[in-house]
């Protein structure tokens, strides 16, 4: 009897001291409530009447929103002049590339613009772009800011083969990018009288003081063989060459504008703009377009339908949604359950709130 109540002793123990090693060595949490996701919350019941009034005021404060954006959109005045294949000479029009790429050709060419009402000063002129992907990987890729920003690092040029430098030493600016430089230039008039044109300021702040540097001139920029648009002033500090500030802010989709100038007059309702291109950037090779942009501004920006029309569908559709969602309680009504059985009012077992 004692052996085997020693031994029924012994095997107690041996249990006891087993589930004292398996609770020592257990990977449950200690619990709280900030663990356990029980930290009070704002947790809405959405009852009818709250649906309904919260689609309501979407809807009165949208569609208003969107009829005003829509209407300043309508008083911004634009003229589109699609002109790549209107500047192209009779002869070469079944090879427009032979064209483009013949030095001794003249590339001149006159349009005559018609502004449609009134644009007040500043008009802003923009060249438009389609089917021009600078957000390609390879060419956003080939560029160097050190470069750009500093003088001690023109030879930074690891990123920017097959544009990174010539015999005499590397390129400033490097890279596709800056080698690519828009290089159309556009003349206007009225009447026989010059239209000035400013170029100054039209790049960002920011990139003119921090990222590209005051001291940093252009160097054996486009004197290789094969030349890809403009050509900068080597006289001239990267900061000031604004042109190519805006270039080089690379576009996020296939079709963009860039700003090209801004005329500091009125333009007048009927009036006959003569337009002088030099029609000189290449986008016939890849079936590119380009276009000539003068606009006003209001204070949304350019003309954009977009922004009101999204307001106005979206405001519509939440009051017709409330309309439907009164309809249906008032026809059909579903009595409210007991909130005090949802989980989260409901005390977890063993832990008061």
């Amino acid at each position: 009897m004692d052996t085997n109540g020693a031994t029924t002793s012994s095997a107690a123990g041996g249990g006891s001291t087993s589930k004292s090693s398996s609770k020592k060595h257990s990977r449950k949490p200690v619990y709280s409530r900030f663990t356990q996701q029980e930290l009070p919350a704002c947790k809405p019941i959405l009852t009818p009447g709250l649906v309904i009034a919260t689609f309501t005021i979407i809807g009165i404060i949208f569609i208003p929103l969107g009829l005003v954006s829509l209407s300043a959109s309508e008083k911004v005045v634009e003229i589109v002049d699609r002109y790549d294949e209107s500047c192209v000479p009779s002869d070469y029009s079944n090879d427009k590339l032979k064209f483009i790429q013949n030095p001794s050709i003249n590339k001149s060419c006159v349009r005559t613009l018609t502004v449609p009402k009134l644009m007040k000063s500043p008009v802003f002129i923009y060249y438009q772009l389609d089917n021009y992907y600078q957000n390609h990987r390879r060419y956003v890729k080939s560029r160097s800011d050190k470069q750009l920003r500093s003088v001690s690092d023109e030879k930074s040029t690891k990123d920017c083969s097959p544009e990174d430098k010539t015999v005499d030493g590397p390129i400033v600016p490097c890279g596709l990018v800056a080698w690519s430089l828009f290089n159309d230039t556009y003349g206007f008039s009225v009447n026989s009288k010059t239209i000035e044109v400013n170029k100054h300021d039209i790049a960002w702040k920011s990139d003119k003081e921090h990222k590209f540097g005051s001291n940093v001139y252009p160097k054996n920029f486009q004197s290789g063989g094969l030349i890809g648009g403009a050509k900068l002033n080597s006289s001239v500090p990267l900061s000031k060459q604004d042109d190519l500030m805006v270039w080089m802010r690379t576009a996020a989709l296939p079709t963009f504008r860039k700003l090209y100038g801004k005329i500091e007059q009125d333009l007048q309702a009927n009036e006959k703009i003569q337009v002088v291109i030099q029609n000189n950037y290449n986008t016939y090779s890849f079936s590119g377009k380009k276009k000539l942009v003068l606009s006003t501004t209001s204070w949304i920006g350019g003309k954009n339908d977009f922004l009101g029309i999204a307001y106005i569908i979206v405001g519509g559709l939440c009051l017709f949604l409330a309309v439907c969602f009164i309809l249906l309680y008032v026809i059909k009504p579903r009595p409210l359950g007991d909130p005090s059985y949802l989980s989260w009012n409901r005390s977890p077992a063993g832990h008061p709130n």
